[in-house]
């Protein structure tokens, strides 16, 4: 009996052995578990307040459009001007009083530009702002930004909060609002799919065929993209002999402009039935890509209804 008695109890002790065991590695597994899904959720939590920001921004560029009273003009300085206001030369700006007298002819000033009013509300919270960028269809429906700082953007917000998205920019030497050969628009290539995280979907032929038109507004004009090129490619070296397409801006000869024309279309993985001739301006696309080292990925689109 004495004998039972001692092998139920080295049983027992073996049992609670056991069970402390495996509460221990219950509650190992737990902790484990735990950190395994902290960046989960970490991501899905940045996912969800960029996707707030946008529509914060989306909904402050349609309240912007109903809301804003008409005839007032917005200087590229960002200075708003009454209606009905003039300058001492009879420009908008500033009120006469006093005598009038009747001028001699002189030559008019260049009208200053006059801003979208849907871009007014959204340029005044920030002055990077210089243009939209969308594609009807997709994801992409983002402000285009620019400012002295070209990696600025890469990983702030519009609101200037820090953001691993970033913001859709242009560089610094980029002049979007007078003429010029190419915009290069830079954006991250986010594997939830915002900012360019879809632009890859243009490989495919059939995908280019439901969204070949871009929209780009600056600031004071709607400007419309047909897309010329679809392409990989990477960063290289700068003295490499190689085709780099982010060098290029401006096309002051035919020759130049050829170039660059030959070289996207070469590369291109389908022909888009789009063509261009010297005197036409671009738009280019450009995300990271993985297929190489510092790859990326690029569309060009060739600016529809006018020519530079």
């Amino acid at each position: 009996m004495v004998i039972g008695l001692m092998k139920s109890r080295q049983k027992g002790m073996r049992f609670m052995k056991e069970k402390r065991r495996f509460r221990f590695l219950g509650r190992l597994l737990f902790v484990l578990a735990a950190l395994c899904l902290l960046p989960l959720c970490r991501e899905y939590y940045l996912s969800v307040e960029h996707q707030r920001e946008q529509k914060r921004l989306k909904e402050s560029l349609l309240s912007a459009e109903q809301t804003i009273t008409p005839g007032r003009t917005v200087t590229p300085e960002g200075t708003v001007m009454p209606e009905g206001s003039i300058t001492p030369g009879g420009a908008p700006g500033t009120e006469q009083t006093g005598p009038t007298s009747v001028p001699l002819p002189t030559e008019e000033p260049a009208a200053e530009p006059v801003m979208l009013k849907r871009f007014e509300r959204l340029y005044a919270e920030n002055h990077d702002l210089v243009a939209w960028l969308s594609i009807e269809g997709t994801e992409i429906d983002y402000p285009v930004m620019q400012c002295g700082d070209d990696e600025y953007y890469l990983n702030h917000s519009f609101y200037r909060k820090e953001s691993k998205y970033g913001c859709l920019y242009v560089r610094e030497r980029a002049d979007v609002h007078t003429p010029g050969t190419n915009f290069i628009i830079y954006g991250h290539n986010m594997k939830d799919g915002a900012m360019f995280g879809n632009l890859e979907l243009y490989q495919k032929e059939s995908y280019f065929l439901e969204h070949p038109v871009i929209s780009f507004d600056t600031l004071y004009e709607e400007r419309r993209y047909e897309i010329l090129a679809v392409f990989r490619s990477q960063v290289y070296r700068q003295d490499e002999n190689v085709f780099q397409y982010y060098q290029f801006y401006e096309a002051d000869t035919p020759e130049e402009f050829a170039s660059f024309y030959q070289n996207i279309k070469s590369l291109s993985l389908y022909d888009t039935g789009v063509t261009a001739e010297f005197g036409d301006t671009f738009l280019t696309l450009s995300t990271c890509a993985y297929h190489v080292e510092d790859g990326r990925f690029v569309v060009v689109a060739k600016r529809a209804g006018r020519k530079e």
